[in-house]
């Protein structure tokens, strides 16, 4: 089965991600593959340049093809993109000192980098 998680509640990164996904990930016993991650709010600050959750969870997402997206409006308004406020869904917002491979966007984005590689289940956390 693949899925794709939404960590949209508060603490998300840091516990559901940090303390359950990511060890079962590179441990192996996760049970799903996982395709793409998506981080509203706060929890994109896991994914900062030199966060560890981010560094380790960055080599993983390379390793096994999964999207690390990280909501533009989000971003933007917490200092990890640029562009503008107006340009948010668009595509055009791109996201910066995060870890490699984080790309910036919102739905319409999501709906696109997931659409070659689908997943079965879509889990907000």
């Amino acid at each position: 089965m693949k899925v794709a998680y939404v960590f949209a509640t508060p603490m998300a990164s840091a516990f559901k991600l940090a303390r359950m996904i990511l060890p079962q990930l590179e441990q192996g016993i996760h049970g799903a593959e996982v395709v793409g991650m998506m981080f509203f709010d706060d929890n994109i600050y896991c994914l900062r340049q030199g966060d560890e959750v981010g560094e380790r969870l960055a080599r993983l997402a390379a390793e096994r093809n999964i999207l690390l997206m990280i909501c533009d409006d989000c971003a933007l308004r917490r200092g990890l993109a640029t562009g503008e406020l107006h340009l948010c869904g668009t595509g055009e917002v791109v996201a910066k000192d995060t870890v490699p491979g984080v790309v910036a966007g919102c739905f319409p984005q999501l709906y696109a980098a997931l659409a070659t590689n689908p997943p079965d289940q879509v889990i907000t956390l």
